[in-house]
């Protein structure tokens, strides 16, 4: 991994934190896509139950690099067919998506702790995480209709299913900053605490509740909040009895309940 992520794992909590503190945590090519195969890696090691996403420095992030940007509409312009530019364009933007869509299909729960600035693409990025929590004096910002753009990387697709409809579209229209405190009223964020010394604690503690359960059960937790929140009911409750029928008759089960019979904490394998 760049220099401009760093992961540490300790008692099956993964801490992953946004590197680039100059530059206001923004994100360029490598950060990027260095975050999706980073997911991508912590999806596939059973040593790690849940994730915990921040950034060092004062912010967490300022979004996306305005040199990486340019440089992609550098590269679009390499092309003279008018065709080939659109199609590089969309297959660009295809792979940004696919490197926060890493983080959602990740089937460890991911945990956002938001301090500073979260604009533009940290909009992005936290929707595709599993719950967010932040600074009560964080602020947010959908920024893209500021550069004449429209935001493509998961915050139209993602938040309507955060927050009500017509919030989402105010501050997408109008790229108005809000507060750590409003995104708590909101419901973007879980909790709002004072600092971010105390933010890092309380949300270390709640991974740590979470890493204690049932890894197996996690994944299945996970699989079918996704898999209902673009599905029916009906087709949530027939997945689910599919999911069931494979992986509910576990060591992970029978350990649950020899633990309460015996009023002691479960212990899971990885």
């Amino acid at each position: 991994m760049p220099d401009s992520l760093l992961i540490k794992i300790d008692a099956s909590i993964a801490e992953i934190k946004l590197n680039r503190p100059d530059q206001a945590n923004a994100l360029d090519e490598e950060l990027w896509f260095a975050l999706g195969n980073c997911f991508n890696e912590l999806n596939e090691n059973d040593a790690v139950r849940v994730c915990i996403l921040h950034g060092v420095g004062n912010h967490f992030t300022s979004g996306i690099d305005l040199g990486f940007l340019q440089s992609i509409g550098r590269e679009v312009e390499e092309y003279e067919c008018e065709g080939r530019k659109r199609n590089f364009l969309r297959q660009k933007i295809l792979k940004l998506q696919e490197a926060f869509t890493q983080i959602e299909e990740c089937s460890k729960p991911v945990l956002a702790a938001v301090h500073g600035g979260c604009i533009g693409g940290g909009i992005d990025l936290i929707s595709a995480c599993d719950m967010r929590y932040s600074t009560s004096n964080a602020v947010f910002q959908i920024k893209e209709i500021d550069l004449g753009l429209t935001a493509d990387v998961g915050t139209l697709q993602r938040l309507p299913h955060l927050i009500p409809q017509g919030i989402v579209r105010e501050l997408a229209y109008t790229a108005r900053k809000f507060s750590g405190k409003e995104a708590r009223e909101l419901g973007l964020v879980n909790r709002c605490y004072d600092d971010q010394k105390t933010l890092i604690s309380a949300v270390r503690k709640i991974a740590e509740q979470i890493a204690s359960k049932s890894p197996l059960a996690l994944r299945g937790v996970k699989e079918m909040l996704l898999h209902s929140r673009d599905h029916s009911v009906a087709d949530g409750l027939k997945y689910v009895a599919t999911w069931n029928s494979a992986m509910l008759l576990s060591t992970d089960l029978e350990e649950s309940v020899m633990a309460l019979m015996e009023k002691r904490t479960p212990e899971f394998k990885d």
